[in-house]
């Protein structure tokens, strides 16, 4: 694991790495990111409705593979949600787009 890497791990997309408290909150729910540059993130969906966190989600990212563009994550299809807080489902890596 790297050094980016280690700063990623357990952290929540969008706090910044100095950020006093850039880990999960027990209230909030998240969707834990797998593989690609923000692979290790948790991505905060609260308030996300279903079919919502069924069409994944498009991070703006300097890690990938178009700086300033965006990483794809999609949850795959007849994995089990956890309702409630805490991390409910996982979002996979499926690519980049600038």
């Amino acid at each position: 694991m790297n050094g980016d890497e280690q700063l990623l791990r357990g952290r929540v997309y969008g706090h910044d790495h100095d950020d006093p408290n850039p880990g999960p909150l027990p209230h909030q729910t998240y969707a834990a990111l797998v593989g690609g540059p923000l692979d290790g993130l948790l991505l905060d969906i609260t308030g996300w409705r279903p079919d919502e966190v069924d069409d994944g989600a498009a991070l703006s990212t300097e890690l990938g593979q178009f700086p300033g563009g965006r990483s794809l994550y999609d949850p795959r299809p007849g994995r089990p949600r956890t309702p409630g807080p805490g991390v409910s489902c996982r979002f996979y890596y499926s690519g980049d787009t600038p």
